[in-house]
């Protein structure tokens, strides 16, 4: 668990391993659809699977590459330009991991289900 005064780049979550740059929802959508494609997505079929436009799947794609997580190579495709995505073995890993860190998440919330302990925005009320 990160503590109150970590200043990293990384940032505060309740978890240690919920990955920041895979986290954000963009990202995830990105990631999600390059796992399960592992030969690559050409751009626009990556754009239209997330609901993204040009200039925000490209300012993610560029995060994630910066990351290490995709490798994006621009070629060719009948004289047309055609950027294809994949995800890295480093990529996948990690997003393997985040999925992990999510599932025990959802673990603990399942456990921590007590009847008897009060809502989690009364904690530590008084009574009236």
């Amino acid at each position: 668990m990160a503590k109150a005064d970590d200043n990293t780049q990384t940032g505060r979550f309740a978890y240690d391993g919920l990955d920041r740059v895979i986290h954000e929802k963009a990202r995830l959508s990105v990631l999600t659809s390059l796992v399960t494609h592992p030969k690559g997505l050409v751009f626009g079929d990556l754009k239209e699977m997330c609901g993204l436009t040009d200039g925000n799947l490209s300012r993610h794609l560029q995060v994630l590459e910066e990351a290490g997580l995709i490798d994006i190579q621009k070629g060719y495709d009948h004289n047309r330009p055609q950027t294809v995505c994949r995800i890295t073995a480093q990529g996948r890993r990690r997003y393997l991991d985040y999925l992990q860190v999510l599932e025990q998440i959802v673990r603990d919330a399942a456990t921590a289900t007590d009847v008897s302990a009060p809502p989690l925005g009364l904690r530590g009320a008084r009574p009236a």
